[in-house]
Formats: structure tokens, sequence, C-alpha cells
């Protein structure tokens, strides 16, 4: 790259910088353009070694106003920007034009302007910092990047060794010491076995990939679930009943080794590392732990077939920073493909698994097909009426949110914050509550005796979709369960009573209230006033379902076969693949050197006269 920034032709400052989750904008004025079409330029991010790391995506306002954005978890090479110190150089063609600069507003404020985002089980971190670069007279913002441990601080209490006198200080150092070898042992002895066994996978796969004979091995696997399910099912009877099941060898392994470790031993490990090395194509519906730290076979497809639709809570990376945030390598980066219900959405799940959003697939949920089945929703309806009178010759208003709390283990919800004796009375002779809570919220809902007429618990019900079929109002908050009910193109409540504390705890992976369907209600005097008035929102769901479907029918499951099991990607997905490819191809190509102001000696380089 050649140095033109002494010809003062191109200028811009930074006059705000602003975090929306994992990605990060430069606000940018213009001061001064006679380089070329500001359109045209490319703005990239060079740390100390003048080797570019990132370039961001260009947003131009108007010739006077534009804004640089980077995901700091993903710059295209699906890993995190790399630990370095970095400055914003603006470039056109092979000419460097300037140095980005900031505002003395700005200045003052960079350090508020800091992200540290937690991972690993809250014991590590990302940090991007911002500061100036010292030594010059220019205000150039500089931006740190650094992956942290935790700091390994002592912390005593009153009861602490150091506090029981001589012996007790001996003993408290003599248990230190052996808790850190114990600890280092385990780590190594950890690292030790994720090394055999991704030499064991290793192995197997290339004798198979040598006496392979044309054909493909197709493996379903999950590793949080003992049986088919969801996406994961919907494909493959999909393919057994086109036959396909001929054409190709397709196995399956599932095991819900999250939940249950200690219920596997050494020979289900060998046989799930035997149908991973055989296979071409690896369907999963979750993540997969073991492939945090063991890599794929290279010529291996695996496909990430994720059961939600569109929902709001953050997951994958773009819930960094906050509690079960995942690692900055792991299983996700591994993905080849995706799927969404709609382009217009890709971005969501891309930036989720740490990939490109060329590799998201705008398919349609498989899961999707059964439920928009004309003839399997009859004959559900005809089942639910049989089995729950109590929903017949009703309006049904099925009160349906997530769960609250950490995990699984602490999952609840706030059933104090629902008042019966004033929903049972609205209810009359014209409606029925059905409950459906979370799976993971084992408190049954506490419906008084004397109310079961018109309230029921379907809490035991296996699958949420078919009791949509039946509803006339559904009330929900944060629960992806909007994305299959809006297909029945019918009215949604939403009461969400700690929207601000849930999307500062658990994160939104996109603005809520604008991507919420239906009214949004603090209080439950609030929902029952928009039950009472009929006060719905709803002709926000027209716009809701033209955002969320490329598709609505029942060909899901043929587009990831077509796509996918018979290789027919998209031209608008292989374009975008390779558009970043070559971008990742062409930042290792790139050299700044020229804008160090030392020579190869480290002294300040003297211009020839």
């Amino acid at each position: 790259m050649h140095d033109r920034t002494g010809e003062d032709l191109f200028s811009a400052v930074v006059t705000d910088i602003t975090w929306e989750r994992i990605i990060v904008t430069f606000h940018c004025d213009v001061e001064k353009n006679s380089a070329g079409n500001l359109k045209d330029m490319e703005f990239f991010l060079v740390p100390g070694f003048y080797r570019p790391n990132a370039r961001f995506d260009l947003k131009v306002t108007d010739d006077k106003h534009f804004e640089l954005i980077l995901n700091v978890t993903n710059p295209g090479y699906k890993y995190c920007l790399p630990t370095g110190k970095y400055m914003v150089y603006a470039c056109l063609g092979t000419d460097v034009f300037a140095i980005l600069k900031t505002t003395p507003e700005l200045a003052v404020q960079l350090r508020d302007k800091s992200r540290f985002f937690i991972h690993n089980g809250e014991m590590k971190g990302y940090a991007v910092n911002f500061s100036l670069r010292e030594c010059d007279e220019g205000l150039y913002p500089m931006m740190h990047v650094m992956d942290a441990s935790s700091s390994g601080l002592l912390v005593f209490n009153t009861l602490s060794w150091a506090k029981r006198g001589k012996a007790g200080k001996f003993f408290g150092k003599v248990g230190e010491k052996l808790g850190k070898i114990g600890r280092k042992l385990a780590g190594k002895f950890k690292k030790l076995g994720q090394h055999l066994v991704g030499a064991h996978y290793a192995g197997k796969a290339r004798r198979h990939m040598k006496h392979r004979k044309g054909v493909k091995n197709i493996l379903f696997m999950s590793e949080q679930n003992t049986a088919l399910g969801a996406n994961l099912l919907a494909v493959y009877e999909r393919m057994t009943e086109l036959g396909l099941d001929r054409e190709f060898k397709i196995e399956t392994s599932f095991r819900a080794i999250v939940s249950n470790p200690d219920d596997y031993g050494l020979i289900s490990w060998e046989k799930t590392l035997r149908k991973m090395a055989r296979a071409d194509i690896i369907f999963v519906d979750d993540h997969v732990p073991m492939l945090d730290w063991m890599k794929l076979n290279s010529k291996v497809v695996l496909v990430q077939l994720w059961h939600a639709g569109a929902g709001y809570k953050s997951v994958g990376y773009s819930r960094w920073g906050h509690l079960g945030a995942p690692m900055p390598i792991c299983c996700h980066r591994q993905y080849t493909y995706g799927i969404t219900p709609s382009s217009n959405i890709a971005f969501f799940f891309s930036e989720q698994f740490g990939i490109n959003e060329g590799q998201i697939l705008s398919t349609g949920m498989p899961r999707m097909d059964k439920y928009l089945n004309p003839e399997y929703m009859e004959g559900k309806k005809a089942e639910l009426y049989g089995k729950y009178p109590i929903l017949k010759d009703k309006k049904v208003i099925l009160f349906a949110p997530t769960y609250r709390g950490g995990n699984k283990a602490e999952a609840y919800y706030p059933y104090e914050l629902i008042d019966f004796d004033e929903l049972y009375e609205f209810c009359a002779d014209e409606y029925v509550v059905a409950f459906k809570m979370h799976p993971w919220v084992s408190t049954s809902v506490p419906i008084p005796e004397n109310y079961k007429d018109r309230f029921i618990d379907l809490g035991e019900y296996p699958n949420i979709n078919d009791l949509y079929y039946l509803t006339d109002i559904y009330i929900s908050d944060y629960s992806s369960g909007i994305f299959e009910y809006s297909m029945m193109k019918r009215p949604a409540l939403f009461f969400a009573f700690d929207e601000l504390q849930y999307s500062y705890t658990r994160g939104f992976h996109r603005e809520y209230r604008p991507a919420t369907p239906g009214k949004i209600c603090a209080t439950f005097d609030e929902l029952m006033e928009a039950l009472r008035n009929k006060d719905y929102e709803f002709e926000k769901m027209d716009a809701y379902l033209k955002y969320h479907f490329d598709h609505i029918d029942t060909h899901a499951c043929d587009r990831v076969i077509d796509y996918i099991v018979r290789g027919n990607i998209p031209e608008e997905n292989l374009k975008e693949i390779k558009r970043v490819k070559d971008l990742v191809s062409k930042l290792r190509k790139l050299d700044f050197s020229e804008m160090n102001p030392l020579d190869g000696n480290g002294l300040p380089k003297v211009e020839a006269k």
C-alpha cells in the first residue's frame, strides 16, 4: 500500500462509537475529499505490524457522513479479531489517503466506549478498549483488543488460613500449592484426552476417505437428545419417504451427553466417533460440545438445523458478555451451513453461530412442513378436542411465556403476577385459558380447583405447535413460539413485565419492541385491559409475516435436501461465500509497512533529497 497521507486529499473524523451486541460502529464525518468516490473507499483496521486484520463494512449516508461497521467476533474469517493495537486507515485502491482521527469531544469519552465480553464460564473475557495514540499532535483513536484470562487473585474471608496463626498459614500455603498442582494436572489430562479423541477420529476419517466407494454417508446427530426430533426428524423422514435411504447411507447418533454425561462410556464414544468419521454430511440440531475442541475433517459438511425460527432471546455469540456465552472458538465456528426461514434474518443466525451470512441458506424450517399440512392440522385438532373437551366450542387463550432463571435447574415463572380471579371473571362463558409453560418450568400452574372449568394446564402436552391450531389469542413474552403461531394469522399479546431487566441479563439479538407483532403490556392490568378492549395491535402481524418468511409452504425439507444433500447451493449464497473468501485472501496480502515512520533499524525515516 502506498502512503499518500501527506498529500492531504482526504480527511475524516470519528464523531461517535456505538455498540449493538458484538457489532461496533464508527460514526464518521468527512472533512475533505479530493481522493475519489467515497463509496469506493475501503477502511482497514491495521495493527502495529502493518498487516490488516479486518476491513469495515461501509455504509455511506451522504458525501459528508458514513459509518464503519464491524463484528468483532467474526471479521470474515470466523475467528475473533486478534489481539492487537489497531488504527483505522482510509484507502482507495492501493493508496492510503488518511488515518482516521477523532473529535476532541469523543476523545475524552473513548474509554467509556470500551467493552468487555465475558465467556468460558465467566472465567475469561474479550476486551475491546479505545484510547488515543500517544506522542501525536493529532487525535488518532486506537482500538486495543485482548483476550483476558481470570486474574488468579486470592480473596480471603474472615475464616481464611492466613488468620489462623503460623500453622494455619503453613497448611494454607501447602493446600494452595496442592490445589494449583491438581488443577494443572487435571487440565493436562483433559487436554491429553481431547487430543487422543481427536487423533482417533482423524485416523478413522482418513481411512474412510481412502476406501470411499462413491456412496455418501449422512449422519443425523445430537448430543443433547436421545431421539430424533424437530428439524432433524423432519428431514430424516422426508429423505426416507423419497427413498433416499437407498441412494445414501444414512446413520443416526443420539446421546444426552450434556445433561447425563455419566451414562456414556468408552463404547459409546467409540461408536459415535466411528459414525462421525464415516460421515460426508452431518446434520445437527444444537450445540455439540466435543466439536468445541475436536476439528472435523475439512471435507465434511456440517449443517446446523437450529430449531428456533426467529425469537428474541440472544444465543451463541449474540449473547457475548452475558452468562452462558460461548468460547471464542467453539462448535459453531465449524458449521458449513445453517438454515433460516427468511433471507431478511439470515444475519441473526450467522451472528449467533460466528459464521458468515452466505453460509445461511433460506430454506424455511423443516419441522414446519408437517405443521402447515392441512390433513395433519385437521387430524390434530380433532385429537386435541377429544383429549381436552374443555377447549371445544370456546375461544382459546393460550398463555405460553418463556422461563425465568439462569438455566434448567433454576427455571421458574412468577405465577404471583397473574391475577387468576380477574382472568377467570373475564373468561365468563366465552373463553378458556390454556397454560403451556416452558418445559424447563417444573412447577405446575397453581390453578384453583373451582377455576378448572375455565383454566387448564397443558404443561405435559409435548408439542406446543399443535395447540396453535386451536388458539384464538396467544399471550407470550420473549418466546420464539411467536414464529410458528404467526402463521395462524391470529392476534397475540405480549406480557413483558421485565423487559428492561431481561434485555440486560439475558439479552435480545434485535430490538424487542419494533420486532414484536402485537401489543406489549408491562403489567397484568394492562394485559387485561387489552383483552377486554380487543386491543391487539393486530396490524403488526402482517408485516411480521412478510419479513420473517420467504416461503410459507410444505417444502422446507425438500429445499434442505436439494441444497445440501444434492449440492445445489443457491447462486446468491455461493457468490456471497466467494466474496468473503476473496476479502480474507486480500487481507492476508495487504502490506501497510510503508506507513511505518521508522526504518528497518528502528530510526526515523529520512526522505531522500
